[in-house]
């Protein structure tokens, strides 16, 4: 077990410079154009993985890392260069989350490579839970797989929306309900590997920030799936099931969304810190070389308590964040729900610094000309996706109360 620590050691300190390089280098200067075509940067993706960022070892790196900061960091570095293209990189991440928090170690290795592809031929993932009336609601699933006996096979059938790199993807990792009587305990986790009959794309969707990355509509129609598909295995799922059925199943792994969103929430706060960073970071430039009425702006008090307040909230939400890396990393229990601390309060900070910065630019904050339109824009998903923020003071309330709140 590592000590906790706020000084990151010289490894962590080398990557950080090496993404904040390819942040400032690749991303930036890439940036508006995605956004303004709406495409996935498959050339960033691909130069990403020639270096070594897109890869699977190179985020087991840092997911293994002792300290647990070592994905807050990357998120971090790769969200300040661009929240769009930034999510282009990291949205397979949640897909393998998905298998490691739910597939046996066999399924890791076969289905983990395969969801990056190679420097040559890359490859995206993508992690399919929320459906057009299941959102913050998961035990609403209406997904279904049934299994086939004789054969071995696992039949689905459903709609799954707003799913990161949905229906362009190489893998999806698909939430379906087993056994609808049991809500969300009736749920498992499948891999649909490439090529599957029956899967397609839906709607594709305009968003308002984030444009870079893909978010489609993913549809199932009677897509069959080999036994060994289910992630964690048939025997286990059978174990589970009965343990509900019984009633002694209580939280811990026993969804399979939730255990993927669990071990993302940090590192999801983490991308809305490198968000607000960004504009904090315009902001405070803009604020010391605009003059206006003969001074620079930032001698006023008025736009100076804003940029510390901002400072001040970023380095908190980043407080948050790390404690929450370290103590998944650590097995520490999360018993006063910090890793939806860390979402929550990270999330809610971006939208307001990067609203913040808007101000303090004035009419040039609010052109494309400037960067903070578009970090504005990105921030807004971060009160909403991976748990709304109203659904993280749910779960936060109800872990610092013991009770069952609605």
């Amino acid at each position: 077990m590592s000590t906790f620590s706020l000084d990151p050691g010289a490894d962590q300190l080398a990557v950080r410079d090496w993404l904040h390089g390819f942040a400032a280098e690749v991303m930036r200067p890439a940036a508006a154009e995605w956004d303004e075509r709406e495409e996935t940067p498959w050339p960033v993706i691909q130069e990403a993985a020639k270096l070594g960022i897109y890869s699977l070892d190179f985020y087991a790196q840092q997911f293994f890392d002792p300290s647990g900061v070592g994905i807050p960091i990357a998120m971090e570095e790769l969200f300040w260069g661009d929240a769009g293209i930034g999510l282009s990189i990291v949205g397979t991440t949640l897909a393998a989350v998905a298998v490691l928090a739910n597939g046996t170690e066999e399924q890791i290795g076969t289905w983990a490579p395969q969801m990056f592809g190679t420097p040559d031929d890359v490859k995206v993932a993508a992690f399919c839970s929320s459906e057009p009336d299941a959102g913050s609601d998961v035990s609403a699933l209406r997904t279904k797989a049934v299994y086939d006996g004789a054969k071995d096979e696992w039949v689905l059938n459903g709609t799954k929306t707003w799913a990161t790199n949905g229906g362009i993807a190489a893998v999806h990792v698909v939430v379906a309900t087993v056994d609808p009587a049991l809500g969300a305990r009736g749920q498992a986790s499948f891999v649909v590997p490439p090529g599957t009959p029956g899967l397609s794309q839906g709607q594709k969707f305009k968003k308002h920030g984030i444009r870079a990355s893909h978010t489609a509509e993913v549809v199932l129609d009677d897509v069959r799936l080999p036994g060994h598909c289910l992630l964690g295995g048939k025997e286990k799922l059978d174990e589970r099931l009965a343990r509900a059925r019984e009633g002694a199943a209580r939280g811990g792994r026993g969804n399979a969304a939730m255990a993927t969103f669990e071990a993302s929430r940090p590192a999801v706060g983490a991308q809305a810190i490198g968000i607000a960073r960004a504009a904090y970071e315009v902001a405070l430039d803009y604020a010391r070389t605009r003059v206006q009425f003969g001074r620079p702006i930032i001698d006023n008090q008025g736009v100076a308590f804003q940029l510390a307040d901002m400072r001040t909230r970023i380095d908190a939400s980043r407080l948050l964040v790390w404690r929450a890396s370290w103590m998944a990393a650590n097995n520490r229990p999360f018993t006063a729900a910090e890793g939806s601390m860390s979402k929550l309060h990270a999330g809610e900070t971006a939208k307001w610094v990067t609203a913040q910065a808007m101000q303090i630019l004035g009419g040039n904050g609010f052109t494309r000309e400037y960067p903070v339109e578009r970090m504005h824009r990105d921030s807004a998903i971060y009160s909403i996706f991976e748990g709304t923020s109203e659904i993280q003071r749910l779960v936060i309330a109800r872990a610092i109360s013991g009770m069952p709140i609605r």
